[in-house]
C-alpha cells in the first residue's frame, strides 16, 4: 500500500470495508477495499483458505503426543543372575536382620541348591550345599556314563541328567530342594528334558 500512494502521489483513504458473501459455493470470502486514487480496482483480503464462515480457520497439525519406551532399556538374563548372585553374597555377611528367603545361595545338606548350565551344545547339573561348600551330585551331558556308547542326542542326555539326579536324591535322602537356579537360561529342548523327571519327583512345580 505504501509503495502504491508514493506511485501516485494521492493520499490513501480507503472507504469503509464491506464483506462480500460467496458468489458460488467455491468461491473464496473476504474483505473488498476500494481504494479512492484507483476507481474501479479493489483489494480483496481473504479470511480463510477453505471459503467457509467469516472467522479465519487455523491449519490443523497432526496432534504429538510424547511416551516413554516401554522395556527401552533390557537386563540381558545372565548379566541380571550375575548381579543376584553378587548381592547376595553382599547379604549372606547380614543374614542376622534378613529373612532367609531373601539370600539366593541358601543350600544346605538336606535341602540343597538345585542349579543348573545350559550352553548351546551341552547342560550341567549340580546339586550344591552352600553353607559347607560341597557339591552333592554332578552330571553333564559329556559324561560316557549317562550318553552311553553310542552316545545319544544332547536332549535325550539331558533328560537322564534328571533321572540320575532323582536317583542321587533317593541315596541321599533329599525330598526337597532350597531354590532352582538356572542361571538366567532359558527354557530351551534339554532344559525342559531336564525338567521332566525332576518335576515328577516335586522339585519343579509343574
Amino acid at each position: 500500500m505504501a509503495s502504491l500512494r508514493a506511485a501516485t502521489g494521492l493520499p490513501f483513504s480507503p472507504r469503509p470495508a464491506c464483506c462480500r458473501p460467496p458468489s458460488s459455493p467455491g468461491s473464496r470470502r473476504g474483505f473488498v477495499f476500494p481504494p479512492r486514487f484507483a476507481p474501479g480496482v479493489f483489494l480483496f483480503f481473504p479470511l480463510d483458505s477453505a471459503g467457509g464462515g467469516g472467522v479465519a480457520r487455523r491449519r490443523a497439525y497432526p496432534r504429538i503426543e510424547a511416551t516413554a519406551r516401554h522395556g527401552a532399556r533390557k537386563e540381558n538374563p545372565k548379566v541380571r543372575n550375575r548381579r543376584l548372585q553378587k548381592k547376595s553374597l553382599f547379604c549372606s555377611q547380614l543374614t542376622w536382620f534378613l529373612p532367609p528367603p531373601a539370600l539366593q545361595f541358601n543350600g544346605t545338606a538336606t535341602k540343597p541348591r538345585l542349579s543348573v548350565f545350559c550352553s548351546n551344545r551341552q547342560l550341567y547339573a549340580m546339586l550344591v550345599d552352600d553353607h559347607n561348600k560341597k557339591i552333592l551330585f554332578y552330571g553333564s551331558t559329556l559324561q560316557k556314563a549317562i550318553c552311553g556308547d553310542p552316545p545319544c542326542g544332547a536332549v535325550e542326555a539331558a533328560g537322564r541328567i534328571g533321572e540320575e539326579l532323582i536317583r542321587a536324591c533317593k541315596e541321599l535322602d533329599i525330598t526337597e530342594i532350597s531354590s532352582y537356579d538356572r542361571n538366567g537360561f532359558a527354557r530351551g529342548e534339554k532344559m525342559m528334558a531336564f525338567e521332566v523327571p525332576v518335576s515328577q519327583y516335586g522339585f519343579l512345580p509343574r
